[in-house]
């Protein structure tokens, strides 16, 4: 399996459906906390179904399971908490909702290609760089690729 990550920020409505299409992705999952947000623009949970069945004949599920907690967000965002504690506290987060797990139970051996999404343009200080390398230690036939 190849699990790609992907942030929507800073991507047009075109580049993020031609990277999703031209990538081959099979199935989008939405890993952001809040995903009906006006900020989210062509991105709201409601809406990205259809454009990705539409535009790139990707299936989409949301799973809050892998997203951090709205107390770890605001406590990062307001600088209460470093970039390293937020890494052990999220890593603390997936450990005890069996994220990793419940992960391969669901969609491993189903999927070629399945994609992480977030908000964050680039990867290096968002969960789902985390997630993506949790699951990948865990099943080491996985690769990662950052969209």
């Amino acid at each position: 399996m190849i699990l790609y990550t992907i942030g929507f920020t800073k991507k047009s409505a075109e580049k993020f459906f031609t990277l999703i299409k031209e990538n081959g992705i099979e199935l989008l999952i939405d890993i952001r906390l809040h995903n009906n947000t006006q900020l989210a623009g062509f991105a709201k949970g409601r809406d990205l179904p259809y454009f990705l069945r539409e535009l790139s004949g990707c299936d989409y599920e949301h799973c809050l399971n892998y997203a951090p907690t709205k107390e770890l967000l605001d406590n990062y965002r307001n600088k209460i908490v470093t970039w390293q504690d937020y890494e052990r506290t999220f890593s603390t987060i997936m450990a005890n909702n069996n994220a990793v797990n419940d992960f391969l139970k669901r969609f491993w051996g189903k999927y070629d290609s399945v994609c992480l999404l977030c908000t964050e343009a680039t990867p290096e200080q968002c969960h789902r760089r985390l997630f993506a390398e949790a699951i990948a230690l865990r099943e080491q036939s996985i690769h990662i690729r950052h969209l």
